[in-house]
């Protein structure tokens, strides 16, 4: 017994010839929510942010996070085709976004702001972290909706069936990480981040968390064709990726309790 995957319309709607596809919409979702949730984060007056600079540093996180991620993509999953294709970089609403691409875009956009602001970078990342985790669940989501990053292949009683790949019953790996590094990591991060912390904690449990779980669904997810198997029949590329974020994460969570400060309440 399984599911049939209920083949939604990538497209959400039509404003005259443009199309508005589910896939933008969850990142637009994503953006508004951390947005709000950053504001509320400001009004409690335990730290130094206002309005403007929550809607300022999510500005320059989406930048980083749109062209990061597709950047990202390219580089670590499929250059080769891009090469060939070059045109098709653009094409963002046929999916394609590397998270780890879109991290390294986000690190850049904080750095940027930070020093154009004259913060420290951990105090950013640790303000930003608990923002981020619903967008990054809502992104999956639109995977969802696109039958893309569908799982391996499975007998559980919620497997579905993607008829744009095969049908073949799958692991709903993409409903796994909305749950996990959506929901989970979110109700994790906004809970440690109530209270004053020192400084680059609430960052370091952002990456041990979605490293974690990223390496925990990949043993679910299939891996991309074209990669498969990075090594010894099962490791995915998508844990080599994550590793280090763990690992530095653990690093961070180490060293925090060191520093002078502690970390504002966000």
């Amino acid at each position: 017994m399984s599911i049939v995957h209920p083949g939604f319309d990538p497209v959400a709607f039509s404003i005259g010839p443009i199309d508005v596809h589910w896939y933008g919409l969850m990142y637009l979702l994503g953006f508004l929510g951390g947005g709000w949730l950053g504001v509320l984060r400001a009004r409690r007056g335990d730290n130094d942010w206002t309005k403007d600079q929550v809607w300022d540093i999510l500005f320059y996180i989406a930048l980083g996070v749109i062209v990061g991620g597709r950047l990202g993509y390219v580089v670590f999953y499929n250059l080769g085709h891009y090469i060939q294709h070059p045109l098709e970089l653009l094409y963002v609403w046929r999916g394609g976004m590397s998270f780890h691409g879109g991290l390294i875009g986000v690190i850049v956009a904080m750095a940027w702001y930070a020093r154009h602001t004259r913060r420290s970078f951990l105090a950013v990342a640790d303000f930003v972290a608990p923002l981020t985790a619903l967008g990054l669940g809502a992104g999956r989501i639109g995977n969802f909706v696109n039958q893309e990053l569908w799982g391996r292949a499975a007998d559980v009683p919620w497997a579905v069936v993607f008829p744009a790949v095969d049908m073949v019953a799958r692991h709903p790996s993409q409903l796994y990480e909305a749950l996990l590094e959506g929901a989970l990591l979110f109700v994790v991060l906004w809970l440690y981040s109530r209270r004053p912390r020192p400084v680059g904690s609430v960052a370091g449990i952002f990456l041990v968390g979605y490293g974690s779980f990223r390496c925990l669904v990949e043993f679910f997810r299939e891996p991309d064709a074209h990669l498969s198997f990075i090594a010894w029949g099962w490791v995915t590329m998508g844990q080599v990726l994550s590793i280090p974020l763990v690992l530095f994460g653990i690093w961070l969570i180490a060293r925090a309790p060191a520093t002078r400060q502690p970390h504002e309440a966000v």
